[in-house]
């Protein structure tokens, strides 16, 4: 009995569940072109299955255990139907709704960081990688920034960054220099007064040596100091010497040509032009036999 029941039962459920279904509307299925929707409405139900239907591929593409066959197949279908969902957008601007292709996503990479690949991989214009697609052999590559090349710089790029530190003239506004170089600068200032001061001591004494006639008690020192005296004061009366030389020479100016004078140089401008008038209005006949008179005759003009 129970075992007709549950037949009975059974096929009970089988009728229910097909009286429901002649009931539903049939399937519909979206239409192959955007172009042949005519309904703002209707185009805004397509978008959003298409939507579903990448976000459902996208969540199974972040598996990297599907092999790379699969991925690159799942990338493919996700990408299709982007290309598909930008069509269905534009036909919905047309029908005037809202414009979803101003606020679409950036393609990123691994990082986050968004990036443009125009045409990676010779697959057109716009192909996307998504999850873990992007780490497939011959992808990750694409992006990969490529080192920055250090550019060489120019003649300008150098002289450009010169100023008034490169020179120095600004070493000492910090006055880190100056406490570093003050103790040294006033050793050197010392030692040079003492030495300075021990020479002129020994010329004083080489002096009054001299004066006196005490020539033997004068140091071997004092006779050098004033034998280099006596050469300087040689040396700089030879240089006054030649300095005026060089001026004299400078101021005398000789002339190793003749110069003609004003006259003469009148005589042979005028001669100029007479013998270019000649040559414009006589015949080349007439002038030799001119230069032929003027010859027996010797005649110099």
């Amino acid at each position: 009995m129970a075992r007709n029941e549950e037949k009975a039962q059974s096929m009970l459920n089988r009728f229910i569940t097909m009286k429901a279904e002649e009931k539903k509307k049939p399937k519909e299925r979206r239409p192959f072109l955007a172009s042949e929707c005519r309904d703002q409405s209707e185009a805004d139900k397509w978008r959003q299955q298409i939507m579903r239907e990448i976000g459902r591929k996208v969540a199974e593409i972040q598996n990297e255990g599907l092999g790379e066959h699969r991925l690159r197949d799942l990338n493919d279908e996700i990408n299709k139907l982007i290309r598909e969902k930008s069509h269905w957008e534009r036909r919905i601007v047309e029908l005037g709704g809202a414009n979803y292709a101003k606020y679409s996503a950036k393609m990123t990479d691994l990082d986050g960081n968004i990036v443009d690949v125009p045409n990676p991989g010779g697959r057109g214009p716009g192909y996307r990688y998504f999850g873990a697609a992007k780490k497939l052999p011959g992808v990750k590559e694409l992006f990969e920034k490529p080192p920055e090349l250090r550019k060489r710089r120019t003649r300008y790029d150098i002289y450009k960054r010169i100023d008034a530190s490169y020179y120095g003239y600004r070493d000492e506004e910090d006055g880190v220099l100056e406490r570093l170089e003050g103790p040294a600068e006033e050793a050197m200032r010392r030692e040079a007064a003492e030495e300075w001061r021990r020479l002129d001591e020994v010329r004083r004494e080489a002096r009054k040596g001299v004066k006196s006639g005490e020539v033997a008690e004068v140091s071997a020192v004092a006779r050098e100091m004033l034998r280099e005296e006596e050469e300087e004061v040689v040396e700089e009366e030879r240089e006054r010497e030649r300095e005026k030389e060089e001026n004299r020479e400078r101021r005398e100016f000789i002339v190793h040509v003749p110069l003609p004078d004003e006259k003469e140089i009148e005589r042979r401008v005028l001669e100029k032009k007479k013998m270019e008038l000649l040559s414009k209005y006589v015949s080349e006949g007439l002038m030799e036999e001119q230069t032929e008179a003027k010859n027996m005759l010797n005649i110099q003009r």
